[in-house]
């Protein structure tokens, strides 16, 4: 398997243990997207693939009805995606995206989480080339040639291709995200979910004391409302097995 695959592998296992944050943040890219296409799906691409995203991390359609509700109302908050760096405990890099009505409040915790653990929050740039910004695709393609469709999608963009029993997970860079979601609409393919990931170049490895610090970091950043991802550079477990 590839790199960005047993990556992302990871992080999901680690994220269904936090379903309550994962649907949050569902919904605050909800909002953004209704807000910036409309509320029909049929014409907000965006949202579409949001509302199959929701649907493959099982968010009652209920919640998915309020989000676009929340977005369409006269005094609904209006989010800014913003992304912070910077080096946590140990030299660990971090890359925190936020979605956010306030950007005082959000740097201003953000700093602090920093601060308190041993860290401290950089400028813009300071660590965001230490990850690759990667757009991954699960899609279903009945009676379709695996081998003839990698060999396309590669045209696309596509370097990591996998084949599994629920559907066909593709990586690319993220620039090419509007390019392979237009081809598998054309295709008539069902676009299971699709989003945005940022994989680490390289990763530090770390003993037990220095995980848990790194640890502690993440888990006071993933609590606070404003943060949607938490992406850093600390090896994660499953790879040091």
């Amino acid at each position: 398997m590839g790199r960005a695959f047993e990556y992302r592998k990871a992080r999901k296992m680690k994220r269904w243990g936090h379903m309550a944050r994962v649907f949050t943040k569902i919904g605050k890219e909800i909002e953004i997207a209704v807000k910036a296409g409309g509320s029909d799906p049929s014409a907000n691409t965006r949202l579409r693939i949001l509302m199959q995203n929701a649907k493959a991390e099982n968010m009652p359609k209920e919640n998915v009805e309020r989000a676009i509700k929340r977005a369409t109302e006269k005094d609904a908050a209006d989010y800014k995606e913003v992304v912070y760096e910077g080096y946590g405990p140990n030299g660990v890099a971090f890359l925190v995206e936020t979605a956010t009505d306030n950007t005082n409040r959000t740097v201003a915790n953000i700093r602090m989480y920093f601060n308190k653990c041993g860290g401290t929050l950089g400028n813009s740039g300071s660590v965001g080339f230490m990850f690759e910004h990667k757009c991954v695709f699960k899609f279903k393609a009945e009676g379709a040639d695996p081998e003839e469709l990698e060999l396309e999608m590669i045209d696309l963009g596509v370097d990591e291709f996998y084949v599994e029993e629920d559907g066909i997970n593709v990586y690319a860079p993220y620039e090419s995200f509007g390019a392979i979601q237009k081809w598998l609409d054309d295709q008539g393919f069902e676009i299971v979910s699709g989003e945005s990931v940022r994989i680490p170049t390289d990763t530090k490895e770390l003993d037990a004391e220095g995980r848990e610090a790194v640890e502690k970091l993440v888990e006071k950043l993933e609590e606070d409302d404003d943060v949607v991802n938490v992406y850093h550079t600390m090896a994660e477990a499953d790879a040091e097995e």
